[in-house]
């Protein structure tokens, strides 16, 4: 009897160290503070947004329009550079393959939605796309005016001439199909850029682009659900000791607020991890459905104290200004 009490004793207080050295070794409460400001996510630039409700992968999203606060569209250089001039620390932007073995910057398979064009995005040249009014179907009245008629010509860019022309600025790029050898031909034209340009870059998409791509240039930050969970599961499993899996190097985790409080570090100890092994944290808002962002004010008063990691917004020109008070 007395050795089994013993055996408790031991066992209890085993139990209370490693509980205390799991709390200790990953709380945030001790970590130095950092003047650093949250790293700002624009998404597609500064872009006209649109309401969520009923949303499905068919929905055109250039039909259900807020009423337009900044003349800007989507995916364009001028929203690009309204971004980077609001504060924005990197643009996300979609990419699709053109007709002649170029990238267009542009979201949508189809043409319909967002142009006066017609047709399936890939099956036409880049100078085909440039004919194009980008902003042709944007409504927020149901069709009864199109406030972008007229102003988007020409406004579809190119891979190549969003990266001529910021060429030190850091961009989050998204292949929109799940064909592997377009993570191929972006790995042919990224490998003529030197080291330093490719630390500015992040590549995300569907697992097997990303595969290819990541086969190609193993030094440049990805993001698909493959790499997520390869690091995310076994970081779970072991993370509370501080050791960050090799997985979980050189690539990019985009977690939603709702998850992101039961990952061992969270916040910044969590956040200095991954940056050690060259991999951004990005804060998603709500659960991470259609890309919620944090928006507005509201959304801000949500963010831990002192939180330092990337945030997602779809509201640059309205976040960056509250962060900069």
């Amino acid at each position: 009897m007395k050795r089994l009490k013993r055996n408790l004793k031991r066992f209890f207080i085993f139990l209370f160290i490693l509980i205390a050295f799991m709390y200790l070794n990953n709380t945030s409460l001790f970590t130095t503070e950092s003047n650093r400001e949250p790293l700002l996510l624009a998404h597609r630039g500064v872009a006209q947004t649109f309401h969520m409700e009923g949303i499905t992968g068919e929905t055109c999203t250039a039909e259900r329009i807020y009423a337009p606060e900044h003349p800007f569209i989507e995916n364009t250089i001028p929203s690009m550079e309204a971004a980077f001039k609001a504060g924005a620390d990197v643009v996300e932007f979609d990419i699709q393959p053109t007709k002649d073995g170029e990238f267009a910057v542009f979201h949508d398979w189809t043409l319909e939605c967002r142009t006066d064009g017609e047709g399936i995005t890939r099956e036409h040249t880049m100078q085909e796309l440039k004919q194009l009014d980008a902003g042709y179907g944007y409504t927020a009245d149901n069709g009864e005016t199109y406030p972008f008629r007229g102003k988007g010509i020409g406004m579809i860019p190119s891979l190549e001439e969003v990266l001529s022309h910021f060429p030190e600025q850091s961009f989050l790029i998204h292949i929109k199909s799940g064909d592997p050898t377009e993570g191929e031909q972006l790995s042919e034209y990224l490998t003529s850029f030197p080291d330093s340009r490719l630390k500015e870059l992040t590549v995300y998409g569907d697992d097997k682009p990303i595969a290819s791509l990541k086969e190609k240039l193993p030094e440049l930050r990805v993001m698909s659900k493959d790499t997520m969970k390869s690091c995310l599961l076994p970081y779970i499993a072991v993370g509370w000791t501080g050791y960050v899996p090799a997985e979980c190097g050189n690539t990019q985790v985009h977690i939603p607020e709702k998850i992101a409080p039961y990952i061992w570090g969270f916040p910044n100890k969590l956040i200095t991890r991954l940056e050690d092994v060259n991999t951004r944290f990005i804060l998603v808002a709500g659960d991470g459905g259609w890309s919620e962002g944090f928006d507005n004010k509201q959304d801000l008063e949500r963010l831990p104290v002192n939180y330092t990691g990337g945030i997602w917004t779809n509201r640059i020109d309205m976040i960056a200004p509250i962060l900069e008070e």
